[in-house]
């Protein structure tokens, strides 16, 4: 199970809270994780991976291009994707990025929009 997305949308959270414990770093500025993180996992009876991956992004310097593919290559590899975006801030060009490689993939897609905790927020759904 892939979890991508565009940087500081709350991949590497949500892997913590499927996990149950804190694997992956966590920050509030974006850009922390930039390796693929692979972990065994359970849910509800369920063994497989837990993939947690830095954000994509569409252009930048040599280093978020290598971010940027290891994400697309996670898409690729994975049985199950997570797509996270915030949804405080709407769809961004990345995120229609996101969303058009994982159009040519053969995994499910699940559409999680993230940072919805609060009633202001919320109410926007």
């Amino acid at each position: 199970v892939a979890i991508v997305g565009r940087p500081n949308v709350g991949k590497s959270t949500l892997m913590n809270r499927i996990l149950g414990r804190r694997e992956a770093i966590v920050e509030e500025r974006p850009g922390v994780t930039r390796d693929r993180k692979e972990v065994e996992a359970s849910w509800q009876g369920r063994e497989f991976t837990l993939v947690d991956t830095g954000g994509w992004i569409a252009a930048g310097d040599s280093l978020d291009e290598k971010v940027s593919r290891q994400s697309e290559r996670a898409m690729s590899e994975a049985d199950v994707v997570l797509f996270v975006v915030d949804s405080t801030v709407g769809v961004t060009e990345d995120d229609a990025r996101v969303a058009a490689l994982l159009r040519g993939t053969d995994a499910p897609v699940i559409v999680v929009a993230n940072k919805v905790d609060d009633r202001v927020h919320e109410a926007s759904i």
